[in-house]
């Protein structure tokens, strides 16, 4: 008797499907071809009929073309560094769209001539931080701090900085060799965990080129510590950067102890470096906001065309600065009544032998900022063991695993998101998708 998995359609066979056309079309010859090899894989191992190669090759084309999944965070971890820091917010998104063809980037269309590079970015970002006299945007956070030391310190003048902010600001790299490495040259003053404004001004001469503090945003040090506020050492009569990483543009009720760029500016800062991609809430993107010679002096440095962002970028920050409220800062205010509201109505659809249960939980910041900030949060306890599945699954879900009980926890999952969770989590208990 003839194997049947001979009969495995040929590859111009299966991409003649009208179905499968289209895909090309949409996908790429590559990602589709793929996409039809594996089914064919699963037609001569006997797990599908010859019948259905097709079928199978146009269930499992990806949504798009890129290895990249969109996934529900239900870590409780608002930032998070591994899902991509700061989701977007809808107008941000639709402004991505918009900016992904041609668009007036650099030309006035009033008068048909060039015009200044992300200009409504920059005016927004102006208009939020009203004390800064001149704004710039470069690729990231690092970068805004690596042009200021590059342009400032040039010539290898030296840069004041307390040794207990000589920080590491993820995957091994530390502000120093960052500082060092567009040829500065540091000068640490005091010890890890006090520093006194004395310190600094034994340190400063003829060649220092600027007084630097680093918000140390990713640990807290307690006990028998101090600090000098930018206040005191705007008093040594030379330009003070503050890098206050996380992106907070002005104070926020939930963290009173992380620094903001308004704040700063009005305690005597000529310069405040950040991110955009943080507490911000928008893409990644580092922004520069101070005294406006000095800005405009780094805008014009040739290291700065180095650091440009590009069209999509500017596109979703001004976004994110002028539309409605985005992802991060709407969790950073997330009522745990409004929260509890939700997570019982997502019980009561889901399996009733999974035993889920309304969970009071902690949520955190992440990415770096506000570590010792707990915002009140309310999630979803699961069985441990759908943890690996629903990571897995169609609809990518990222719980955190506590006391061998899986939590999804809803400070960070959207609220137009519960139906995405409750199939999810009913297709990875093996029930059908609703």
């Amino acid at each position: 008797m003839p194997d049947p998995r001979r009969g495995t359609p040929r590859t111009d066979q299966i991409l003649a499907d009208p179905r499968l056309r289209e895909a090309v079309d949409r996908l790429g010859t590559r990602l589709v071809k793929q996409t039809v090899t594996a089914a064919q894989q699963r037609c001569r191992a006997g797990e599908i009929e010859p019948a259905a190669v097709a079928d199978e090759a146009v269930a499992s084309l990806p949504d798009g073309a890129t290895t990249l999944r969109r996934v529900v965070n239900a870590t409780g971890v608002v930032v998070h560094t591994n899902l991509g820091r700061a989701p977007l917010s809808r107008a941000a998104v639709d402004a991505v769209t918009a900016a992904a063809g041609a668009t007036d980037v650099e030309l006035d269309l009033a008068t048909g001539r060039r015009g200044r590079r992300g200009r409504g970015a920059l005016q927004a970002l102006a208009e939020q931080v009203p004390d800064a006299g001149g704004v710039h945007v470069v690729n990231n956070g690092a970068a805004a701090l690596a042009l200021v030391a590059r342009v400032l310190a040039r010539g290898g003048r030296s840069i004041v900085i307390a040794r207990g902010e000589l920080v590491e600001i993820g995957d091994g790299f530390r502000i120093p060799e960052l500082l060092e490495s567009v040829g500065a040259r540091l000068r640490e003053v005091g010890t890890t965990n006090r520093v006194r404004l004395s310190d600094y001004a034994a340190a400063v001469d003829d060649d220092t080129a600027f007084v630097l503090k680093v918000h140390p945003s990713n640990f807290t040090v307690s006990g028998f510590t101090s600090s000098v506020p930018v206040r005191e050492l705007a008093g040594l009569g030379l330009p003070v950067v503050v890098d206050i990483g996380s992106g907070l543009l002005a104070p926020h009720p939930r963290l009173p102890n992380e620094p903001d760029a308004a704040s700063a500016l009005r305690a005597g800062a000529q310069l405040v470096t950040a991110s955009g991609d943080k507490l911000l809430g928008g893409p990644q993107a580092g922004l520069l906001l101070g005294e406006s010679g000095l800005v405009e002096r780094l805008r014009r440095d040739p290291f700065a065309r180095a650091l440009r962002v590009d069209k999509l970028t500017l596109a979703a920050l001004e976004a994110t600065l002028t539309g409605p409220t985005p992802p991060v800062p709407a969790a950073l205010a997330a009522r745990p009544d409004d929260l509890r509201a939700r997570a019982r109505t997502i019980c009561a659809a889901l399996p009733a032998e999974l035993n889920p249960e309304v969970f009071d939980s902690d949520g955190v910041v992440g990415g770096g900022g506000a570590p010792d900030a707990i915002l009140p949060s309310v999630a979803i306890a699961l069985p441990e063991r759908l943890a690996g599945p629903l990571r897995l699954g169609a609809k990518p879900v990222v719980g955190r695993v506590e006391r061998a009980r899986l939590l999804l926890d809803l400070l960070t999952v959207a609220p137009d998101e519960d139906d995405d969770l409750i199939d999810a989590v009913r297709c990875a208990a093996g029930h059908e998708e609703r």
